[in-house]
């Protein structure tokens, strides 16, 4: 037998020698967050994961896990005949459950037994989460970032793309957040992912970076959405160098009628979205703005929320907590276009 026990930090240590990951919880907890590129091999399905949890309540531990082994050697055998009679003799998978190592340990055992050089997580996912949120602050101390800075709507989001397309390392956290990091933000039809699952998208990002090339990463602020970004990796960000893209207002309401064209399709979402700046604008404001929306003028409106609302926000923000600010360098576009925002992705990485 080969079955190795691994702790947490060793796993993050070797990461990438693992021939397969596999997460033998439920499909839901696999939903929520999993380590990266693993496979779900439930030991246990969501309703039999429910079933004995509450024969184990209401009857007593040892029926619970009759039964559950019972259920559970069949999802076995599946796994097997599904995914494992192809493997070659060695294959060294990685195997975790939630904590205590029930699940993954019969699955283990079963791959153990046949031949294979089975590794197991010692404390399952939640150890894993823990040393992967310290690993974080390691990832986000030892890389240089170059922070991009710019008013909303002056081609932030747009530019990072380019110096993604140009070879540049680009950590875009609106992209992994599936939010736009605003009031008017959330992207229609598409869920946020849950915290746990996001620190792991940034994680696996921030592990793959080269620490000798800058990271370029948008201005963010703590939140992003629903989601927070890890206090590490904050604080690395507003100490980091900045550079400013510097767009005019009429460019900057063009990009933005680009980006959020669902509002254009959808005036009630966009007058819903508006309420929430009630307490900020006023009401009176606000009933103005949903009256120019319905009317399908949206520019005046976008043009407002820029110079009332979101440019002094952001001013005030950025001259708060990014400490290099002050020194950043300016880069105008000629517009709002991806070739204008690929020029001046030349001129920042190099290219």
């Amino acid at each position: 037998m080969s079955l190795t026990l691994l702790s947490a930090s060793d796993v993050i240590a070797r990461f990438d020698q693992f021939d397969t990951l596999i997460d033998a919880r439920s499909e839901a907890e696999y939903a929520e967050d999993h380590l990266p590129g693993a496979v779900n091999w439930p030991t246990l399905h969501d309703e039999e994961r429910k079933s004995i949890g509450t024969l184990y309540k209401q009857v007593n531990a040892f029926e619970a896990k009759k039964r559950g082994a019972a259920l559970a050697a069949r999802n076995i055998a599946k796994h097997i005949e599904a995914h494992v009679l192809d493997k070659p003799r060695d294959w060294a998978p990685l195997a975790y459950c939630w904590r205590g190592g029930k699940r993954s340990g019969s699955l283990s055992l079963v791959l153990d037994q046949i031949g294979f050089r089975m590794s197991l997580v010692e404390g399952g996912y939640k150890a894993f989460r823990a040393a992967m949120l310290l690993d974080m602050e390691v990832c986000a101390a030892r890389l240089q970032f170059q922070v991009v800075c710019g008013t909303t709507g002056s081609g932030k989001t747009r530019l990072l793309q380019a110096l993604r397309d140009a070879g540049a390392q680009v950590l875009d956290l609106e992209d992994l957040a599936s939010h736009r990091s605003s009031v008017l933000g959330a992207l229609p039809g598409i869920a946020q992912p849950t915290q746990k699952r996001f620190d792991t998208l940034v994680w696996e990002q921030l592990r793959q970076f080269d620490p000798e090339r800058v990271v370029f990463v948008e201005s963010e602020s703590k939140k992003v959405g629903n989601v927070s970004i890890h206090p590490a990796l904050v604080e690395s960000m507003r100490n980091s160098p900045c550079t400013v893209l510097d767009l005019s207002l009429e460019q900057r309401v063009e990009l933005l009628l680009e980006d959020y064209a669902y509002f254009s399709a959808n005036p009630e979402q966009f007058c819903n979205r508006l309420d929430a700046l009630t307490t900020q604008r006023g009401k009176v404001v606000i009933e103005a703005w949903k009256a120019l929306v319905r009317q399908g003028d949206l520019r005046p409106v976008v043009q407002d929320l820029l110079v009332a609302h979101y440019d002094p926000v952001y001013l005030q923000s950025m001259e708060r907590n990014f400490v290099q600010y002050a020194q950043a360098i300016s880069l105008a576009p000629a517009d709002r276009s991806f070739a204008s925002m690929q020029a001046v992705a030349r001129l920042m990485h190099g290219a």
